[in-house]
């Protein structure tokens, strides 16, 4: 039932994942799944780069070298962190948002259907006992050195997937009521 669904969507992260690959018929079925968000005048926003196999470790050092370049201090913890955390994902998908040249919506519309694409995978990976989470760092504004971009396309992050052995906490969320107020 899709209310369960929602209720046991977890951020599983690549510390949790257990080195299972996903086949690439799993990762069409999932980018499947982000194809159908709700989309304001059809704009179709998001778009979606797949790294695998030695792409991951690569995205991985450029990271970590883009960190260590921008960043004052930076932390070795976080180094390993972003070198290490690719190369342990099934895959990662840089999630993208191709601006309509036409700017007949706002962006934020299109960066809420790029989101909802994103739910959509996240859903489907639920259900197929894929473990991922979103990562928005800072460094994603520099993916268009890592990878070719289009004319007006931006990362938003990377969606991190791998299979996992341990079964996520359960989460509490406060009551609904906390959050609604009736207009009547």
């Amino acid at each position: 039932m899709i209310f369960d669904l929602i209720k046991n969507r977890r951020s599983i992260f690549p510390a949790q994942y257990n080195n299972k690959p996903i086949e690439k018929e799993i990762i069409k079925k999932i980018l499947e799944a982000a194809n159908w968000a709700p989309t304001h005048k059809k704009t179709e926003p998001w778009r979606f780069k797949v790294l695998m196999g030695e792409s991951k470790a690569k995205l991985g050092m450029f990271l970590s070298y883009k960190y260590m370049e921008t960043e004052p201090k930076p932390k070795q913890i976080k180094v390993k962190k972003l070198i290490e955390n690719p190369k342990r994902a099934g895959a990662i998908i840089a999630i993208c948002m191709q601006r309509d040249p036409n700017e007949s919506i706002p962006e934020w519309e299109e960066v809420a259907a790029t989101a909802m694409a994103v739910q959509n995978m996240w859903l489907c990976c639920t259900e197929m006992r894929i473990g991922c989470y979103w990562s928005s760092p800072g460094l994603a504004k520099y993916m268009d050195e890592f990878i070719d971009l289009e004319q007006g396309e931006k990362c938003l992050g990377f969606f991190y997937m791998g299979y996992y052995d341990e079964e996520p906490p359960l989460v509490e969320r406060r009551p609904v009521e906390e959050k609604v107020k009736w207009l009547e």
